[in-house]
């Protein structure tokens, strides 16, 4: 004993010195000893109070009676293709009986410009004046909610009128649409009635008002406006025009210094807010000289997707006006490039048209309209005028009528949406005239114009929010008008995604399989890692480029892009791809071969791939048992069922949308409900699985019940749980409820722990890539209600069957445990046995974790902390804490780095962004702007000005909400699309154990990490007295890939050659660019602004007295 006395005088002296040579020896033995103790007491527990051996037992007992059978990947894809297609199908019948009654009604209707008629008008209906009488167009409207409508208050006998607040809704066009188009509100109530799975329909006129099924209240903004406006939509935009190749030619001399520039820039973002996918685009800016406003695009079409929308955006609000303007040269390039695009087979290939934004045209233009578009007049001109100067206005309509185009002049903001809108109408005159009702169908989107959307938002997973719309184009019939090719409006109906997908059950696609869909673009339709929300503040936002994330970016992995080529090209295939898999919100990896399935849908641009893990992800178990036995085992009470799957359908009849799962299920089974339409082979892999697993109740019951009477419950086990392939879920409590450290576990707020459409729960997850009886204990990240450490951690396995040869997982069971349980636990077993014989102990003695010379740390195969003498530390990252281990660990191979993308993140600008909703100008400026503007050209405004549709259209509250937007843009740091790449940190199960000394300079430091068997838990004990801060930390944050570097010419170039890249996609297989009968002197020009001689008189006599006085 003395020798050890000695020794622990010495160091105890020694460490109250100065010296480098300080260092606690920490014996391996010891170690080991620790962790074996610990892992046997630990496993002990958690097999004792999760079950699992009996439900492995249980389900060992039934493998003579089980098949395996290995799932057809391709035959299970092109399964779901074909339904997918029916249920498509369906909705594009319906769309097309709306069309024809539409079509009918106009055909039918005479136009009256003095037409009286109350209709009901979407934000009026149901408001009353202070006299208690509902006002003008907002009669009574009756609205209950509708689960299939998301619970909001619907109307599902009638539709109603929505307008835009620059829309007058009393103007006589208004007026006979909407009297003509009450004819589809009988179409609405029957397609419902013939496909309840039907969500909104809807019709929206070339006039601007939108007729919506089932109808609802609109409310407009904080800013008093409805900003919504039906012909702003993609689905109305692709169903009304081609594919189109647009050049924008934007005169930048300077005479359009000011308010014209102003107007002219807002031009070419509503032009640029027209452009979809499928559309090419390319703005050239002249004065003296012809300038592409994007050097890298020079010579070339872009594809207008969002992300070179939003680049244009930002280069058109730094244009500024100077010099001689020179149009001929601009036109010439112009020319040239649609013409090299055209001869080499590129962009649209369809439609082609030049935009000429300028505030006159005084050259010899005839020349290059003769030499580059006459006589077949490939290109259209559209021209517009900039300013109330009417001298330039015959050569500027001239330039239009003679090259298929359409002229406008545009003097003020509040004319450029309407204005801009009549190039779609002239587009659309071919498909018009031939009476081709092209079928479109449009990138998903999500509706977040609809009220309650942010509840919405909150209330679904991400991936299932968006929805696709089929759309096609309503035409007059009429002989007199065929010549002129007049488009009435387009017509659609939503499918939300979620939809498809329930066609693809989750309970056939294994463990981690999942299904997706993309588009003809390379677009996700449907991922379970598409993410369009983010948190900004404390509300969900869609991000700007929701509907925009190609399928590379998702599927990654997929590096020559094979998978996204074959899809894009509409092939049936099959590829194998060995992935990297986020899950636990990245911070976690499952190391997976992925084998992918794909076909498309035909009569759509989509297609669908599916994906199924090797090994097995690729089997289904088959069971028997009859329906006697099984239902009574499903009436337990701690049975649960998937509510996301569809065992049953029973959100199509009313009667049955009250109905859980399970509810449904047990009706089904029993003939209360023989109308219910259920998923024989899912009720009959839940029958068997009730069965097998019914034991487990008794055995958790009778285990609490025994601990209680005992008083020997282990201090922190609160619950078991388990849940089987086919999503049946028990669970029990071995506490009070109010004792439960994680109320949200295993319910709807915690959707990573149930099961989802998305996806299997998390526990179960990882638990089938560790073999069964090992257990997998995870920490939550999630910080408790008063801003503490985690304090539980759950603890799963896998329960595995094994028929001819062929191994699936059947089920996961585990117990959900309190960190204080595993760090009593832990505390006690590093006590020393023998702590007064240190004869054979190297080092202090009696050593333990408890001692200040020891730091101890339990520590997942993910690096993260779970028990730490510091409580705070639980759930952080060891490399946080203490970076010099982690460094160690990783050099010596222990632990090892894996980078990680991800290409939907959203990261602080450094820079202005301008959102294309609004005219791209600072407050400040536009301000100075227009008093300029008023105090020199108010009168003459006036005179030419549209009073009429000023007074109903409230521009001053759009103002005020442009004013306000770009007020609150100043006040906190915006976020912004970017990729990121980060690191998840991995443990090689191979090293059981390792230890070493790391010199820090003034210190050196001695570490010892030893494996915990049945687990992926690894205790490591290190010198406390060494500090070793020499070492920075080990961080997880991530980091923005930056592709833009202007350090060199070099580099610059790559930039170049990055944007110009165009990856590949699929054009859409109708086009419509002209038409013999296409009358091209309907070109624009007429007198548009019309006022009575009164009210245009009112300005001038208010003035006259105000100068009185």
């Amino acid at each position: 004993m003395l020798p050890g006395l000695f020794l622990w005088l010495f160091l105890l002296y020694s460490s109250l010195l100065p010296s480098t040579e300080s260092q606690t020896k920490i014996p391996l033995e010891t170690v080991k000893s620790w962790a074996d103790t610990f892992g046997a007491n630990l496993h002990r527990i958690v097999t004792k109070y999760s079950g699992s051996l009996l439900l492995q037992k249980k389900y060992k007992d039934v493998e003579p009676t089980l098949k395996i059978k290995e799932v057809d990947g391709l035959e299970l894809v092109k399964k779901f293709s074909e339904e997918m297609e029916s249920m498509l199908r369906r909705k594009v019948e319906a769309v097309e009986r709306l069309v024809e009654a539409a079509e009918d009604a106009d055909l039918y209707h005479e136009f009256n410009a003095s037409l009286v008629f109350d209709y009901y008008n979407a934000v009026r209906i149901n408001e009353k004046d202070e006299k208690q009488n509902y006002v003008e167009l907002g009669n009574e409207f009756i609205l209950e909610p509708n689960e299939h409508f998301n619970n909001l208050l619907v109307n599902t006998t009638y539709s109603d009128i929505q307008l835009p607040t620059n829309v007058y809704n009393k103007d006589p066009d208004i007026l006979n649409g909407v009297y003509m188009s009450e004819a589809l509100n009988p179409i609405f109530v029957d397609n419902f009635e013939r496909d309840p799975t039907l969500t909104w329909q809807y019709f929206g006129s070339s006039t601007g008002f939108f007729r919506l099924y089932p109808g609802i209240k609109w409310v407009p903004d904080e800013n008093g406006v409805l900003s919504f406006d039906c012909r702003n939509r993609g689905w109305y935009i692709q169903a009304a025009t081609s594919p189109k190749d647009i050049v924008i030619v934007v005169d930048i001399s300077g005479s359009m210094k000011g308010l014209r520039m102003t107007i002219a820039k807002h031009t070419i973002v509503t032009i640029l807010d027209t452009l979809g996918e499928n559309d090419f685009v390319n703005i050239i800016a002249y004065n003296d000289y012809v300038h592409y406003i994007e050097p890298c695009f020079k010579g070339i079409l872009v594809q207008a997707d969002r992300d070179n929308r939003e680049h244009f955006k930002q280069l058109v609000d730094e244009l500024q006006a100077k010099g001689v303007g020179t149009v001929n040269k601009a036109l010439v390039e112009s020319f040239k490039i649609l013409r090299e695009v055209r001869d080499a087979g590129q962009g649209g290939l369809c439609n082609q048209a030049i935009m000429l934004i300028t505030d006159g045209a005084m050259e010899d233009y005839e020349v290059v309209f003769e030499k580059y578009n006459w006589p077949d007049r490939k290109v259209r001109v559209f021209t517009y005028l900039i300013g109330r100067e009417v001298s330039f206005a015959q050569n500027v309509k001239w330039i239009a009528c003679n090259n298929k185009g359409y002229y406008t002049q545009i003097s003020t903001l509040a004319d450029v949406q309407e204005n801009v809108m009549e190039y779609l109408h002239v587009l659309s005159r071919p498909m018009v005239i031939n009476h081709d009702h092209d079928i479109i169908w449009t990138e998903a989107y999500m509706d977040s114009a609809l009220p309650q959307a942010e509840e919405l938002f909150a209330s679904q997973a991400q991936s299932l929010l968006l929805m696709t719309t089929v759309a096609m184009p309503v035409f007059s019939k009429k002989n007199e008008t065929r010549s002129h090719g007049i488009l009435l409006g387009v017509v659609g109906s939503d499918v939300p995604l979620r939809e498809l997908l329930k066609l693809a059950p989750r309970y056939k696609l294994g463990v981690h399989g999942y299904a997706f869909l993309n588009t003809n673009n390379g677009y996700i339709l449907s991922h379970p890692d598409l993410r369009p929300l983010y948190r900004d503040g404390k509300k969900l936002k869609p991000k700007p480029n929701y509907n925009s994330v190609d399928l590379s970016e998702v599927e990654w992995e997929d590096s020559d892009e094979v998978l996204r080529t074959a899809m894009i090209n509409g092939e049936t295939g099959y590829l194998s791809i060995d992935v990297k898999v986020p899950v636990d919100k990245g911070r976690r990896v499952l190391f997976l071969t992925n084998d992918y399935f794909f076909t498309d849908i035909n009569d759509t641009p989509f297609s669908l791939g599916i994906v199924l893990s090797r090994g097995h992800g690729e089997y289904i178990l088959l069971g028997n048992t009859t329906v006697e036995e099984g239902l009574h085992d499903l009436l337990h009470p701690d049975l649960t069922l998937a509510n996301e799957w569809i065992y049953c359908i029973t959100d199509i009849d009313p009667d049955h949308r009250k109905l859980s799962q399970l509810e449904a299920v047990i009706r089904f089974l029993t003939g209360e409900e023989p109308d219910l339409e259920c998923d024989e082979e899912l009720v009959q892999e839940v029958l068997f699985d009730a069965v097998v697993t019914a034991p487990m109740e008794a055995y958790w019951t009778a285990l609490a019940l025994s601990l209680s009477e005992n008083d020997e419950v282990e201090e922190g086990v609160e619950m078991a749980f388990m849940g089987t392939r086919a999503g049946l879920m028990r669970s029990a409590l071995y506490v009070g409820t109010e004792k439960i450290s994680n109320r949200k576990f295993l319910t709807r707020e915690d959707k990573e722990t149930i099961f989802t459409m998305d996806h299997f729960p998390l526990w179960y997850r990882r638990a089938a890539e560790h073999p069964s009886g090992s257990f997998i204990y995870s920490i939550p990240f999630e910080e408790t209600s008063d801003g503490g450490p985690p304090e539980v951690v759950t603890v799963s396995t896998s329960v595995t069957v094994t028929v001819g040869g062929k191994t699936g997982i059947a089920a996961a069971v585990g117990v959900l445990i309190k960190l204080e349980l595993l760090q009593n636990k832990l505390w006690t077993a590093t006590q020393q046995p023998n702590d007064t014989d240190c004869s054979g102990v190297e080092g202090l003695c009696p050593l333990n974790c408890q001692d200040d010379t020891l730091n101890c740390f339990l520590i997942d195969n993910n690096g993260f902390i779970l028990v730490s003498k510091v409580s705070k530390q639980a759930g952080k990252f060891l490399g946080e804490v203490d970076g010099s281990i982690m460094t160690q660990l990783l050099n010596m191979g222990m632990f090892k780095e894996v980078k990680m993308y991800d290409y939907q993140a959203m990261c602080k600008s450094h820079h202005h962004h301008h959102s294309g909703a609004r005219p791209l100008l600072s407050p400040v400026y536009a301000f100075l702007a227009a008093v300029k503007w008023l105090i020199t050209d108010f009168l003459i405004f006036l005179l030419e000005f549209n009073i009429s549709s000023f007074w109903h259209s409230d521009n001053l509250a759009d103002a005020k909400s442009v004013f306000h937007h770009a007020h609150k843009h100043k006040k906190h740091e915006a976020l912004q699309p970017c990729d990121t790449e980060y690191p998840v940190f991995v443990y090689e199960p191979t090293i059981k154990e390792t230890n070493g000394i790391i010199e820090c300079g003034d210190c050196s430091k001695m570490f010892v990490v030893q494996q915990i068997i049945n687990s992926n838990l690894l205790l490591l004990v290190t010198d406390a007295a060494c500090g070793c801060s020499v070492f920075p930390p080990v961080l997880l944050q991530p980091k923005e890939v930056k592709y833009i570097f202007l350090l060199d010419a070099h580099n610059a170039s790559v930039k170049c050659d990055r944007m110009r890249s165009q990856k590949l996609r699929r054009r859409p297989d109708t086009c419509h660019a002209f038409h013999p009968e296409e009358n091209a002197q309907d070109c624009g020009g007429a007198a548009e602004i019309s006022a009575s001689l009164p009210l245009l008189l009112l300005p001038l006599g208010t003035t006259a007295l105000l100068l009185r006085h």
